[in-house]
């Protein structure tokens, strides 16, 4: 049987791809710093251990590993953000090189903010503009330290995740909660275009990279067409049948953010990210409209 070794993979991403994969008949093994299950591997994202011999004869390798942006950008979180992204990623490639038969996939996160913020020019892998600000050279450093590693047996690909929408976990629960607690209203400007995937597709969209042999490099995953903010709050509200929504001026987001321990740029930045490189393999979405999708999720299955 065919196994996939995910790094950081106890958090909300890493198990949609566990429950998803371990259908399709794969072995699913966990790096991890808190081993609870019998498929978790310890490790500590920094140094070499035993954990390194689990990566032989590995079909995939996803690393998922980084600690969550959905924090106050102080300057120890900047530097655990950094450290933790970077160190996983360089120890990783060491590891792999270090393989008699290392895993035929690497797959290393990378984020849909690495992009500027823009409301008109769409962002492709090939023409996407690459901003500089903390978020967006995070992730430059982050997919730059991936590159830099040269693996002649295992072939690489830069996994730029939009938003992901998911039952269990990720934005669609505090965006849910939002609203049926009547504070489902537009944020900021309500223009800024959100680029999303419905958790299938992102499941999806990583199989149909590992079954197509000759795909490496960066890929965007989300929708062909992004959303607003506006849409879908709108959205939202229509779903769970909340008649009204509070919005939410910039001040009061700002206030909101410092209270629960984030930044605004996670609602503010406008992402208007196409999946490009994948629409040219004729990857095919389940999800492309949002209302589907949070049809979908909020129906009782």
């Amino acid at each position: 049987m065919k196994t996939i070794i995910i790094a950081g993979g106890t958090g909300f991403l890493g198990k949609i791809l566990e429950r998803y994969f371990t259908v399709k008949g794969y072995v699913i093994k966990i790096l991890t710093r808190n081993p609870t299950e019998v498929n978790h591997i310890l490790w500590n994202a920094k140094d070499l251990g035993a954990w390194t011999k689990s990566l032989e004869g590995t079909e995939v390798l996803i690393n998922l590993t980084g600690k969550s942006v959905d924090c106050r950008y102080t300057d120890k979180n900047k530097k655990l953000i950094y450290d933790s992204r970077i160190d996983a990623t360089h120890m990783l490639g060491l590891a792999i090189n270090l393989c008699k038969n290392p895993p035929k996939i690497w797959m290393n996160s990378s984020t849909a903010t690495i992009y500027k913020g823009s409301l008109d020019k769409e962002m492709t892998e090939a023409h996407g503009d690459i901003g500089d600000d903390f978020s967006m050279n995070i992730a430059k450093a982050w997919e730059a330290a991936f590159n830099s590693i040269i693996t002649p047996k295992t072939r690489k690909i830069i996994l730029r995740t939009s938003i992901v929408f998911g039952k269990s976990g990720g934005a669609f629960i505090p965006l849910k909660k939002l609203t049926q607690f009547g504070l489902g209203g537009k944020q900021g400007s309500r223009q800024q275009k959100v680029s999303w995937i419905h958790e299938l597709d992102f499941c999806r969209a990583i199989a149909f990279l590992i079954n197509n042999t000759t795909l490496k490099g960066a890929f965007n995953l989300c929708v062909p067409k992004p959303t607003d903010n506006f849409t879908l709050m709108k959205t939202f509200r229509n779903v769970l049948n909340i008649p009204f929504g509070v919005s939410h001026p910039i001040f009061m987001l700002q206030l909101g953010a410092k209270l629960i321990g984030t930044e605004t740029e996670l609602v503010l930045k406008s992402r208007n990210v196409v999946p490009e490189r994948l629409l040219k393999q004729n990857f095919k979405f389940n999800f492309e409209n949002i209302k589907t999708a949070l049809q979908d999720l909020t129906s009782a299955r």
